[in-house]
């Protein structure tokens, strides 16, 4: 039963990284897929190991493997969207948490909204102290917020249902072979 976990991981992680290059660049950010990965890995495996294929994932991209939209090192912590990317983990865990027993659509797309705005509570003020501090770039909370969320708001509802009609399909039947 661990194996099939660990194997599930890895995929997830896999998946996460493959997500980062389905894009669309937008000023400092892009459209992805990683958000879904991400959600589909916590639905899927739970808060643990959905979690656990989060940060396999960052670490592969810290480790220099070039998963990451714009390559990968531990200079990447220096990228303005680098917060994103350790929101994933958290998400990760909050929206396994959140499912663990319900995989109704309804349920499944607010547990995706709760790991939504867990990542836009890690990523949004990296993405601004990054800019302002780093990079010194005069933004207020407002434009960093419209760049790096509002803007995104709607393909993330369109990756939430994505994910709740998938979820409510897969998760009985891994679950019930777990």
């Amino acid at each position: 039963m661990k194996t099939k976990k660990l194997i599930l991981t890895a995929l997830m992680a896999t998946l996460t990284a493959v997500g980062a290059f389905l894009r669309v660049p937008v000023g400092v950010s892009s459209f992805t897929l990683q958000f879904f990965f991400t959600a589909m890995a916590g639905v899927l495996l739970g808060p643990g190991y959905g979690a656990l294929s989060q940060l396999v994932y960052v670490l592969l991209g810290l480790i220099g493997l070039p998963v990451f939209t714009g390559g990968g090192g531990v200079s990447y912590v220096l990228q303005p969207t680098f917060g994103f990317l350790l929101g994933l983990i958290p998400s990760a865990a909050v929206i396994g948490a959140l499912t663990r027993k319900n995989f109704g659509f309804v349920h499944l797309a607010l547990a995706c909204c709760a790991g939504l705005a867990v990542l836009y509570l890690v990523g949004l003020p990296y993405l601004h102290g990054i800019c302002t501090l780093y990079l010194h770039k005069q933004r207020t909370i407002w434009e960093t917020m419209m760049g790096g969320m509002i803007i995104f708001l709607p393909w993330d509802a369109l990756k939430i249902v994505a994910v709740a009609l998938l979820g409510q399909r897969l998760c009985p039947l891994l679950r019930k072979s777990a």
